[in-house]
């Protein structure tokens, strides 16, 4: 019977969906285990071959832990809101819901070739009402909680109004706003309810404010810095320029040190948190003030006395190598203290620094860039004039957006000051220092101050310290490069905000009329006067007396910040909604906790599921989401935990980031400012620029067949081919596979040659999991050959006795694999399979008691084939609940040894005798041997000399 893999996996994969063969329970006496994937985002390419790696290990890890005994919790979704679907419907007028539910059902189908054992029961997507209320519910306990730092943690708003009205803020240590006033419990209580809720919003763990952003004018939209790439946006790559917006924001920065923290609690690769920690960015220092003044009335005249610039340094000892300050361009006083004379210079600088994003100005460590404000500060301590100068190098969201340069002790500073012929105080020629030879020298960089003079650098930062709280200029501080996070996009298909305006001020929705869906609108870009596209809904206003949405006619809007306000006594009860929407990490910051009671339309999840399931065991997915996702997710389960809505602070024990499955691309060679194209051995001829084609009109060869290229895009039809030996050879380069490379496999089409096993299989065979390895179809037949051998191995299967060598393949093999699977080896278990199946075939076993445990062993990588083996070894139910085989050693234990037998030194034969055989048995049996009789040809041996269990030396 040959090996119809098309007609067995099909069989298979309707079995588990029919019987739910996968399906998790809440409540089982069984250990309970949660693997999870990332879930992806469903766009219209479908998934490549490089899709599946993550999820094809946590599956086979599921499997196995199934097979271990544990009740195991293996879900899939979707995160389905996004820009893409959003510009899609831009350019065509398709509502995004349709083109998104159109992309789910591609990718369940391609999933479910793949034979994953996902609980489908627990499908979750971001875009789905029943979803996006328990995120809209979550962004309503954030408004409606605060930041206690006496308790570390987060706490209801009631208790942070109860001391209000009691005692004022002044003895409330809270994470929030600088700009927060000081106030009485009068004060408190004589405020307007309005003066109140704008106090609150200070201390919200999310809030509005003005807040510099991303923002990308062909989109219409604020990005996040991981959507922009080399200055444009990642979507479209589009020109993403600096502009301060009144948006939402999520107090992330309250959960800095407990997100440091953290990671030393969790499995998760050292790298990432490596980019954690460096993205949080500790540091510890002090807060320095410097007063803005006019010097020979040089100053603008629109500079007050209370104006003052604080910096964050974490070397104040350096403080008397200070010649200059450097604010970032969108520094809140750039325009107060910028001279007439310097204006026009000033603001051309301004303007070409918003075209920039904060990631390139980050990453640019070479540019000396920067223009004088014709204004100065004053010294602290020595009451000195110094310069104030604006640099792209300093970021406004970055600690105070402002620096005190020392280019004694620093070489950007130092370059900084060269370039523009700013003084430098003559303390150090102006060599590069690091930190500790510059600690080593601080004796000399404070040389001017009477009182550190002779201190150690560590010494001189706290004496420094002391002094600049003694005159009111400063105070040690710990900062955090880590920012608060932009909750707002200019977008349709997102979250709605589950908010209301009234008096320009936000309510929320309570929760029993939530969700709050999104309104149908004509199209989707921004209003013609710049609102987001919600803008554009007729039917987007909150009926506050009977809580449902209504028609905009029944109130009267005017704009007011990008928000729709409601002028409240022509239209009493009836108030605009948010026209922004939330970010796509929004709903990825609790799914793997949703997934627990995905159907629980009462509650975000049940005491009952969360108590049972508690955390994730295993998460799999991208590194490039370390900042991101990941990140934010933590911040939201540390608030749940906070709210006591959770058991855990960390939502993953162990994580592992897969590498890439990377393409080989398929390159031609275009001569310039023609339409000609030369093959690879000619272009070295000419002048050319190299284009990607699709590597599916090119064969193993790389011959590029010419035809089919003209047919796939309009621009080669005319093309002129310029070729070697009849023959257009293409170019090959390695890089992510991508359809902008062209360079993607259909996982498709390979299951319909080779079989899902045989893909499986060889995504794992390419390398280790966490290595990026290209992808060479070519190399697949050989996993798939494996899997015809195996089949072929259960041809005959009889209850017969295994032989020792039977048994010892096997369980030499059991605890290979159980060891690689352990250690997410699963590259090298492929190889031992292959090498098992290579020895029971060489001792033609048919033994039942061999091939049953072999096929369990098999199941988690190639579970398909391991069905079909296991319904021919007799067995009516899956092999997904069967027991793992047990590892015993004793099969391993050499009860013989192969003896090499030398005649006065040299090796002429092996023979194998038992290792329990004495000397004299041994001597014995070697003289016997006709191969012995044949050596020595009649001849008595003077000496023979046994190792017992090494060696037998004839001397002759």
């Amino acid at each position: 019977m040959s090996y119809n893999f098309r007609k067995i996996e099909a069989k298979w994969q309707k079995y588990w969906a029919e019987n739910g063969t996968f399906r998790a329970s809440n409540n089982s006496d069984r250990p309970k285990f949660y693997a999870l994937s990332m879930f992806p985002y469903p766009s219209g390419a479908g998934l490549h071959v490089g899709h599946p790696l993550g999820y094809i290990a946590t599956d086979i890890y599921s499997r196995y832990k199934r097979h271990k005994g544990f009740n195991v919790l293996h879900p899939m979704g979707y995160d389905s809101f996004g820009l893409p679907a959003e510009q899609y419907a831009i350019q065509t007028g398709q509502h995004p819901a349709i083109t998104t539910e159109n992309n789910i059902k591609r990718y369940r189908e391609q999933l479910d070739k793949l034979g994953f054992s996902f609980d489908w029961d627990r499908e979750v997507r971001t875009s789905n009402p029943r979803y996006y209320k328990w995120t809209q519910w979550i962004f309503i306990q954030l408004f409606n909680s605060w930041y206690n730092k006496k308790s570390d943690k987060a706490e209801d708003i009631a208790s942070l109004i109860a001391i209000f009205e009691k005692e004022g803020n002044e003895n409330v240590e809270a994470s929030c706003d600088e700009d927060t006033p000081m106030f009485s419990a009068a004060d408190w209580n004589g405020f307007s309810a309005k003066t109140q809720q704008e106090i609150l919003l200070k201390y919200r763990l999310t809030y509005l404010a003005d807040t510099e952003v991303n923002w990308c004018p062909a989109l219409g939209t604020v990005l996040a810095n991981d959507e922009i790439v080399n200055g444009v946006s990642e979507r479209g790559g589009h020109p993403v320029i600096r502009k301060k917006m009144t948006q939402w924001s999520m107090r992330i920065t309250a959960y800095a040190q407990r997100l440091l923290d953290g990671l030393d609690k969790i499995d998760w690769p050292q790298p990432l948190k490596d980019s954690q920690t460096n993205w949080i960015g500790r540091s510890e220092g002090a807060s320095v003030t410097f007063n803005v003044i006019p010097v020979n009335g040089v100053t603008s005249s629109a500079v007050e006395k209370s104006d003052t610039i604080e910096v964050f340094t974490t070397r104040p000892d350096t403080i008397f190598g200070a010649s200059f300050m450097t604010l970032a361009p969108e520094h809140e006083l750039v325009a107060k203290i910028t001279t007439a004379e310097q204006k026009a210079e000033v603001d051309a600088y301004v303007e070409a620094t918003a075209k920039r994003s904060e990631r390139d100005r980050m990453a640019d460590v070479k540019t000396v860039s920067g223009v004088f404000t014709g204004g100065y500060a004053e010294h602290p301590f020595t009451k000195e004039p110094v310069p104030i100068w604006i640099g792209d190098y300093v970021l406004a969201s970055y600690g105070t957006g402002a620096v005190m340069a020392v280019p004694c002790g620093d070489q950007r500073d130092y370059d900084f000051a060269k370039h523009y012929n700013i003084p430098i105080p003559n303390i150090f020629d102006g060599v590069d220092i690091s930190e500790e030879a510059f600690a080593d020298k601080a004796t000399t960089v404070i040389a001017n101050s009477d009182f550190l003079n002779g201190l150690s650098y560590k010494d001189a930062t706290q004496k420094v310290i002391a002094e600049l709280e003694k005159i009111g200029h400063g105070e040690g501080k710990i900062n955090y490069r880590l920012r608060d996070a932009v909750f707002s996009r200019q977008r349709y298909w997102g979250e709605p905000f589950p908010v209301y305006y009234v008096d320009g001020m936000p309510q929320m929705i309570d929760l029993e009329y939530l969700p709050l869906q999104l309104p149908e609108v004509e199209k989707y870009l921004p209003t013609e006067t710049g609102e987001p596209p919600l803008g554009n809904a007729t039917h987007w206003a909150w009926d506050a007396r009977n809580n449902k949405v209504v028609s905009n006619e029944m109130l009267k809007q005017v704009q007011h910040d990008g928000h729709s306000e409601l002028d409240s006594e022509s239209h009493e009860g009836v108030y605009p909604l948010e026209l922004n929407t939330m970010p796509g990490w929004a709903g990825s910051s609790q799914y793997f906790n949703r997934y627990m009671d995905p159907r629980n339309d009462e509650t975000i999840f049940s005491e009952e599921a969360i108590g049972y399931w508690q955390d994730v065991d295993l998460y799999i997915g991208g590194s490039e989401h370390a900042t991101g996702h990941l990140l934010y997710s933590r911040f939201w389960q540390k608030f749940m935990f906070d709210k006591g809505l959770v058991p855990k602070d960390e939502y993953a024990q162990k994580l592992i980031n897969q590498g890439m499955i990377t393409g080989t691309s398929a390159v031609v060679y275009r001569v310039s400012g023609t339409n000609k194209f030369v093959s690879i051995g000619l272009k070295d001829k000419y002048e050319v620029e190299e284009l990607r084609v699709d590597v599916n009109l090119v064969n193993v060869s790389n011959e590029l067949d010419i035809n089919s290229l003209r047919d796939w895009q309009p621009e080669y039809e005319g093309a002129e081919f310029i070729l070697e030996d009849g023959k257009y050879i293409v170019g090959r380069e390695v890089e992510k596979m991508s359809k902008r490379w062209y360079n993607v496999v259909n996982p498709d089409a390979i299951c319909v040659e080779y079989g899902a096993d045989s893909l499986r299989l060889y995504e794992m065979f390419l390398g280790p999991l966490e290595q990026s390895k290209p992808w060479n179809t070519a190399g697949i037949t050989g996993v798939h050959s494996f899997l015809k051998k195996l089949w072929k191995l259960y041809t005959v299967i009889e209850d017969t006795e295994p032989t020792a060598d039977n048994l010892k393949s096997l369980h030499k093999t059991i605890k290979k694999v159980e060891e690689d699977i352990e250690n997410f080896s699963f590259n090298t278990s492929v190889s031992t399979f292959m090498i098992c199946v290579n020895e029971l075939t060489a001792q033609k076993c048919a033994s039942k008691a061999i091939l049953e445990p072999l096929a369990i062993l098999v199941s988690p990588y190639a579970p398909h084939i391991a069905e079909e083996l296991w319904e021919r070894l007799g067995h009516t139910e899956s092999i997904a609940e069967a027991a793992f085989p047990v590892f015993e050693e004793k099969h391993l234990v050499e009860s013989s040894k192969e003896y090499p037998i030398s005649f006065n030194g040299k090796m002429r034969f092996k023979l194998e005798l038992p290792l329990d055989m004495g000397k004299d048995d041994i001597e014995a049996a070697v003289l016997a041997h006709e191969k012995t009789q044949a050596q020595l040809q009649g001849r008595t041996p003077k000496k023979v000399i046994v190792v017992p269990g090494k060696i037998v030396n004839i001397v002759g």
